[in-house]
């Protein structure tokens, strides 16, 4: 039996006040925001922050460049040296090939993870825009490579100046070093990024990466070997095919800047039209990977 309306109880309702307050502390914004996925990013390329077998391979990288480096500061305080037995833009191109494994592993940590797990729109729900994310990406992985070939220069230079040799002499060849570790840092990097932003699967960008990288610099190695001949002089005719590799590429360009390497086999950027070519195709390759980055995350 239904009580009249009348005699009905009034619907009601309570607020109750459990302790939340809205925020009233100051607005970072994009600028923080941006400044902040660079700094977690750099940090995840070296594995920091994560697991600790992420950890492990960007340290035995680390170990790999840096170890050679003290012995052969090591061999030359021993041995008296007056100068280094290798210059420092030199010594980027001996461990080039352990640079290059740890850019093709590290590259897809920082952009395939998170087209993985989706993620990536997380990101534009702050203030950060697309270019924000793309540029702090690129930043992040352009400074973990620069910092990996920075440390075993530092390394020589140190022991350089130990062992009493020339201040002005290594300081200068140092420049050189940072100019080659920063071209190094950019014009790989931005093919890297590119394709392991491609993909969502890390096992794909690492296999791309790393196979672009060594293809190109064999498919040089062979077209200069093959040059070369009985003279074993590289002919400024092929010199040309370093533009294919990004390794070959930055290579060539520091040793005609610098006046660097010696030996018929010297690779470097044929004359004034070689130094304008190569360095037009370096800024034109961080051009347009960085235009492509923004292309691809413009549709997420």
């Amino acid at each position: 039996m239904s009580l009249p309306p009348e005699t009905r109880p009034a619907d009601t309702g309570v607020i109750h006040d459990i302790g939340y307050r809205g925020y009233t502390g100051p607005r970072l914004g994009r600028g923080y925001a941006t400044r902040a996925l660079f700094t977690q990013s750099l940090r995840a390329a070296y594995g920091l922050g994560r697991s600790g077998k992420s950890k492990v391979l960007p340290m035995l990288v680390l170990g790999a460049v840096v170890a050679p480096a003290a012995i052969i500061v090591a061999v030359a305080l021993a041995t008296h040296r007056a100068e280094l037995p290798v210059d420092y833009p030199e010594y980027l191109s001996v461990v080039g090939l352990v640079v290059s494994i740890f850019l093709a592993s590290q590259a897809p940590v920082l952009f395939s993870r998170d087209l993985r797990h989706h993620t990536v729109p997380l990101y534009f729900s702050r203030p950060i825009t697309r270019a924000d994310y793309v540029r702090a990406k690129f930043a992040a992985m352009a400074t973990a490579q620069l910092l990996l070939m920075t440390a075993p220069l530092l390394v020589l230079y140190a022991g350089a100046l130990l062992g009493g040799m020339s201040f002005g002499h290594e300081t200068a060849h140092l420049l050189y070093g940072l100019v080659a570790a920063v071209l190094y840092a950019v014009v790989p990097t931005s093919v890297a990024v590119v394709i392991a932003a491609a993909t969502p699967r890390r096992g794909f960008g690492v296999a791309a990466i790393m196979g672009y990288l060594a293809v190109s610099t064999a498919v040089v190695g062979i077209v200069v070997g093959i040059s070369q001949g009985v003279s074993a002089t590289v002919p400024d005719s092929a010199q040309w095919i370093a533009l294919l590799s990004p390794d070959g590429l930055v290579e060539s360009l520091t040793n005609q800047l610098f006046d660097l390497g010696s030996g018929p086999g010297r690779m470097h950027a044929p004359g004034v039209l070689g130094v304008v070519v190569f360095t037009g195709t370096a800024a034109a390759t961080v051009a347009g990977a960085y235009a492509l980055l923004l292309r691809r995350y413009r549709s997420i």
